[in-house]
């Protein structure tokens, strides 16, 4: 089939009128060689569905189109769908836009089968979207792959080993059932504006979930546990009843502190916490 011939990006935000929003987080991407780069690191998209958040104008998208995905992009800046409906236009049924925030959209239910998701992430919600699609006891989850652009820090934070700086809450979540890598770093003179810090891809798996740990449990052990990262589990998992108890069967040392503690480690203690709760459920009931 042949490409469409579309007129530069430049001249479409011109044409439009359209600037990157602060209050939404935005930074524009022009360089079609890096985004086609981006498009492809999940692998061939062709025929595969695809669900982005935020594509302002369409960067990305155009280099999603290219590779033949299905793609349905969530956009909140009305200013930005004119542009986006020239798009669906030149690639007839590949383009579904939808407007909202995405933070209120279940793309699972949207999309009614497997997805990858690629985006370009709003600075401002980047976290909290990779966070809710990384939850839930359901596993594997819909989504195929998440190939997503942070701020490097952020990208540091969800990729780091333990006993780094940069390990902590967000790691362990995104590490104990799938696997996260960083899969190129972006220069901060190639947006539009320029952001203040570099940024980086990372590109996020699906793994196999160790039997016996429930994600609310991960998440209510590690809050506590980074809520006070300088302080030795003892004193930092008292705000959670049962924790403390869980330690020594999970072969975690009360003087340890968060960082040091491995995801494994962490897996363990979910799993040993949640038995000891059950148990005493049960005790309780009876």
């Amino acid at each position: 089939m042949t490409r469409p011939l579309l007129p530069p990006l430049r001249d479409v935000i011109a044409r439009h009128g359209l600037s990157a929003s602060k209050a939404l987080g935005q930074n524009f991407l022009f360089d079609e060689q890096l985004l086609d780069r981006i498009a492809a690191i999940p692998g061939s998209l062709k025929g595969q569905n695809v669900y982005e958040v935020g594509p302002g104008p369409g960067g990305l998208t155009r280099a999603l189109l290219r590779a033949g995905a299905n793609v349905l992009a969530v956009e909140r800046d009305h200013r930005c769908l004119p542009a986006l409906a020239e798009l669906a236009e030149a690639f007839p049924g590949q383009l579904r836009v939808i407007e909202g925030d995405a933070l209120k959209i279940d793309p699972a239910k949207e999309i009614g089968g497997p997805f990858h998701i690629l985006s370009n992430l709003p600075y401002n919600v980047g976290t909290a979207l990779a966070v809710g699609w990384l939850g839930g006891d359901t596993w594997p989850p819909e989504w195929l792959s998440l190939t997503l652009m942070f701020q490097r820090e952020v990208a540091d934070r969800i990729v780091a080993p333990a006993a780094s700086d940069a390990y902590g809450r967000l790691a362990i979540l995104a590490q104990w059932r799938s696997q996260a890598k960083i899969a190129m770093p972006v220069h901060r003179s190639a947006f539009t504006p320029p952001p203040k810090v570099m940024s980086a891809v990372v590109h996020i798996t699906p793994g196999e979930a160790p039997e016996g740990v429930k994600m609310a449990v991960l998440e209510k052990l590690t809050a506590a546990a980074f809520g006070q990262r300088r302080k030795m589990l003892r004193q930092s998992l008292k705000a959670v009843p049962g924790a403390l108890d869980a330690l020594e069967p999970a072969g975690i040392a009360a003087d340890r502190r968060p960082e040091t503690v491995t995801i494994p480690e962490w897996c363990a203690l979910a799993r040993q916490f949640g038995i000891m709760s059950a148990s005493k459920a049960h005790v309780a009931f009876r």
